[in-house]
C-alpha cells in the first residue's frame, strides 16, 4: 500500500512539473541532460519531453488557402535502443498536377553534458536526406549529430500543403512516454471538419473562436490603364487546443494486426466546404457521401465501365462456359497471369485499366477494378470493395482517407466470394494477409454501399504427422509430413516459391536446430491443392536421462515453449489473422530395453462462445507412444473481454504440451 501511494505521489509531482514547465527552442536544461531514466517509466529507452504541433490555414493571393503545420519536439534518449528517435522521417504528398507539400524552416540540434557544461551540436546539411518514395510521396529524413546515451535532441520545421482536405493525424501517444503535449488546430468557418478520436486516452479539445480578416488584391486592365483593387473578407476561425501530460508509452503486444489501430490519435477530416454565397460541397459526412465522392472520381467509377480493350480476349476465354464458379476461376486466373501488381496501393487507378492491360502492370486499383469489370462483362454480380490494409489502420468513421486498397467481391448464390488478383498465390476467399483487416465497404451499382466482413469463415489447417525413433542417447530420428491448406498454404507458398530451396532448408534446419535430408514439397504451384512438405530429420538432446529413466515431451521440438500473453490486462483485440486448426499426430518408437512407466493424462478444453478448443490424447502399446494434439481457433478476432480466459487457456495448453512421458529400463 505504501509503494502504491508513493507511485501515485510521484505521478502527481511529475504531472505538475510537466504542465508547469515552459519549453523554448535552444533552452535545454542540465536537469534534462542529467536524467538517467524516465521518472515514471524506468523501462523507457527514450521519451518526448515536449511535443508541440500547430496546424492552421494561411491565405495568399497566389495560392489561396493552404494548410500549414508547425512541429516542435524535444526528445530525451536514455540508452542505445532509443537512438532511433534521433532520426526523423517526414513524408510529403505530391499530386499528379504538380501540387505538392513543402518542407521548410528546419532547425535541429543535439545536446550533451560534457564536463558539467552543455554542449550543442547543430544539424548540418550532410545529415539531411531527400528521397522520392513513390509516384505520390517524397520524403525528407534527418539524423541528429553526436547522439549518445543521455543526449537530448530537439527540432522544429514547417509543412505547407495545398491539400486542404488532407490534414495529418494528430498522434497523441507514442511507443515511448510523452511528458507534455501541446497541440492546436484552427480552420476558417468555410471548412467544416469532423473530429475522429481513437485510442484509450481521454482526449478532447478546448474550443474557442477568433475573428479574422483577409484582404486580397487584384488588378483590372482596361486599354492601357491598369487599376488595382482590394477585397476584404471577414470570417471566424474555429480553434481547437489540446494539452496532455504524462502520456504512457504504447506497448507492443502479440497478435495485434496493427498497433496504430489502438494508438490515441485525433483525425480532422474535411466534411464539407461552404464559401459565402455558395452551396455546400460535401466530402465525407456520411458513408453515402464518401462512396459518392470515390465513385464519381473518373479513376474509379469510369474505369469499371471500360471493356472494349479486353472484349475479344474474354469472349474467347469464356466461350461455352455457363457455370458461374468456372467463369470466376477462369477470369481470376487470367488477370493474375496477365497483369502484375507494381507494389502500389490505392483505390483509384494509376495507369488506368486500359493502359495497365496493355503494359501488363498496374497498381491495386488497376488490377482489381479491371477484374471487377471483366466479371461483370461475363454476367456475374461483381462489385469493388474498399479496404484499409493492416498497415493503414481501420476505417471506423465515414472517411475517404481511411481506405487505401480495393478488391473484388462476387455474389454467387447466398455466398460472397472475395478476390484479390494482385497476389499470385491468392485464391477465392484466400486474400493476402495485408487485406485481412476487419471490414471493407462494397460499392454496388448505383453507388449504394454496405459493410463486408473480410475475415474468412473456413478454417485454414496445418497437419503434422511425425514418425520418430527415440534413441537411448536421447537423440531423435524420423520423418515429418506437413500438410497445409488455405491461408496456411498460401503463407508457405509466399516464402517457398520465391526462395532458393537450399536456403529454405538451411533456415528450416536453423529454426529447429536439426539436420534435414530428403526434403520435398508437393503442390507448390497447384494452388487449389493442399501443399505438402516432407523430410527426414536428426535432432540431438530430445530427452533427459536420469539414472535408469528417460523423460521426454511427446511433442519434442514442436511443443509451445511460452505463453504469448504476458500482460496483466489487455485493451486491444487479439487478432490471429484468420481462423485455423493445427493437428499433430506423433508416433514415437521407444528405445530397445525401455517401457513406459507413466504417461501424461488426456485433456480437452474449450474457450467460451465456441471461440476455440484444445485436445490432447496419448496412448502406448509397449513399443510405441502415440499422441494426438489438436488446437482450433474458430474466430480470427477475439475481443479483450476474453483476454483472461485466453491467457489461462494458453497457460494450461503449454503446461500439458510440456508434460513428460517417463520410460524405465525393463
Amino acid at each position: 500500500m505504501l509503494k502504491k501511494c508513493l507511485r501515485i505521489a510521484l505521478f502527481l509531482v511529475v504531472s505538475q512539473v510537466a504542465m508547469a514547465q515552459e519549453f523554448d527552442y535552444g533552452k535545454v536544461s542540465k536537469l534534462e541532460l542529467e536524467e538517467k531514466t524516465h521518472p515514471i517509466d524506468s523501462s523507457a529507452s527514450a521519451a518526448f519531453l515536449f511535443k508541440q504541433r500547430t496546424t492552421f490555414f494561411q491565405f495568399s493571393d497566389s495560392e489561396g488557402f493552404q494548410v500549414v503545420t508547425e512541429i516542435y519536439e524535444r526528445i530525451k534518449i536514455y540508452d542505445k535502443e532509443g537512438f532511433d528517435y534521433a532520426t526523423k522521417q517526414v513524408n510529403l504528398y505530391r499530386a499528379n498536377q504538380g501540387n505538392k507539400e513543402k518542407f521548410t524552416g528546419l532547425k535541429a540540434a543535439s545536446y550533451n553534458l560534457v564536463k558539467g557544461k552543455i554542449e550543442e551540436s547543430k544539424l548540418k546539411k550532410d545529415g539531411i536526406f531527400e528521397t522520392e518514395l513513390s509516384d505520390y510521396y517524397d520524403q525528407t529524413k534527418f539524423t541528429m549529430p553526436n547522439v549518445k546515451e543521455g543526449t537530448v535532441v530537439e527540432y522544429k520545421y514547417r509543412i505547407t500543403s495545398p491539400f486542404i482536405y488532407n490534414v495529418d493525424e494528430y498522434v497523441m501517444q507514442e511507443n515511448v512516454p510523452i511528458n507534455k503535449i501541446e497541440a492546436s488546430f484552427s480552420a476558417p468557418e468555410f471548412y467544416n471538419f469532423k473530429i475522429n478520436v481513437k485510442g484509450y486516452l481521454s482526449v478532447s479539445p478546448v474550443k474557442t473562436t477568433n475573428r479574422k480578416t483577409i484582404i486580397s488584391s487584384g488588378a483590372d486592365r482596361s486599354g492601357n490603364v491598369t487599376s488595382f483593387n482590394a477585397n476584404k473578407l471577414e470570417y471566424i476561425d474555429h480553434i481547437h487546443t489540446y494539452t496532455l501530460a504524462n502520456v504512457p508509452a504504447m506497448r507492443e503486444e502479440p497478435y495485434v494486426n496493427n498497433i496504430d489501430n489502438y494508438r490515441s490519435t485525433v483525425k480532422y477530416e474535411l466534411s464539407y466546404v461552404k464559401y459565402p454565397n455558395s452551396i455546400p460541397k460535401y466530402y465525407s459526412t456520411t458513408w453515402e457521401d464518401v462512396v459518392k465522392s470515390i465513385y464519381d472520381n473518373p479513376r474509379f467509377g469510369e474505369e469499371l465501365n471500360k471493356n472494349g480493350y479486353y472484349e475479344d480476349d474474354i469472349d474467347v476465354l469464356i466461350e461455352g462456359v455457363t457455370d458461374p464458379a468456372n467463369k470466376l476461376a477462369l477470369l481470376f486466373n487470367y488477370v493474375k497471369s496477365r497483369v502484375k501488381w507494381n507494389g502500389y496501393y490505392g483505390y483509384n487507378t494509376n495507369l488506368g485499366v486500359r493502359k495497365a492491360y496493355k503494359e501488363q502492370t498496374g497498381n491495386i486499383a488497376d488490377v482489381n477494378l479491371m477484374l471487377t469489370s471483366m466479371l461483370r462483362y461475363a454476367g456475374l454480380d461483381a462489385n469493388p470493395i474498399l479496404v484499409s490494409t493492416r498497415g493503414n489502420g481501420v476505417a471506423i468513421f465515414p472517411t475517404r482517407e481511411g481506405y487505401n486498397y480495393v478488391i473484388a467481391g462476387i455474389n454467387i448464390g447466398n455466398s460472397l466470394v472475395l478476390l484479390d488478383a494482385s497476389d499470385t498465390n491468392s485464391l477465392p476467399n484466400v486474400l493476402p494477409v495485408r487485406a485481412l483487416n476487419w471490414r471493407g465497404r462494397m460499392i454496388k451499382k448505383g453507388e449504394e454501399s454496405l459493410e463486408v466482413n473480410l475475415y474468412p469463415n473456413a478454417l485454414s489447417s496445418e497437419t503434422k504427422n511425425v514418425l520418430a525413433n527415440l534413441q537411448e542417447d536421447a537423440s531423435l530420428t524420423g520423418m515429418i509430413r506437413n500438410v497445409k491448406t488455405l491461408h496456411d498454404a498460401k503463407l508457405y507458398r509466399d516464402v517457398f516459391n520465391g526462395a532458393d530451396e537450399d536456403n529454405f532448408i538451411e533456415k528450416l534446419e536453423n529454426k529447429y536446430e536439426m539436420e534435414i535430408e530428403d526434403f520435398k514439397v508437393d503442390n507448390a504451384k497447384e494452388l487449389e491443392m493442399p501443399i505438402t512438405e516432407t523430410f527426414k530429420f536428426v535432432k540431438e538432446n530430445q530427452a533427459d536421462i536420469i539414472g535408469d529413466k528417460i523423460y521426454f515431451s511427446p511433442l519434442f521440438f514442436l511443443r509451445t515453449a511460452e505463453n504469448p500473453f504476458k500482460m496483466e490486462k489487455r485493451e486491444f483485440p487479439i487478432d490471429f489473422g484468420y481462423p485455423s486448426e493445427n493437428t499433430y499426430r506423433v508416433m514415437v518408437n521407444l528405445p530397445e530395453g525401455y517401457k513406459v512407466a507413466s504417461l501424461p493424462e488426456a485433456k480437452s478444453m474449450s474457450l467460451p462462445e465456441n471461440l476455440g478448443s484444445f485436445m490432447f490424447t496419448i496412448t502406448e502399446n509397449g513399443k510405441q507412444v502415440q499422441l494426438l494434439v489438436r488446437t482450433t481457433m474458430n474466430n480470427a478476432l477475439i475481443t479483450p473481454v476474453y483476454y483472461d480466459v485466453l491467457k489461462e487457456y494458453f497457460k494450461q495448453l503449454i503446461e500439458k504440451e510440456n508434460e513428460k512421458v517417463v520410460l524405465i529400463k525393463v
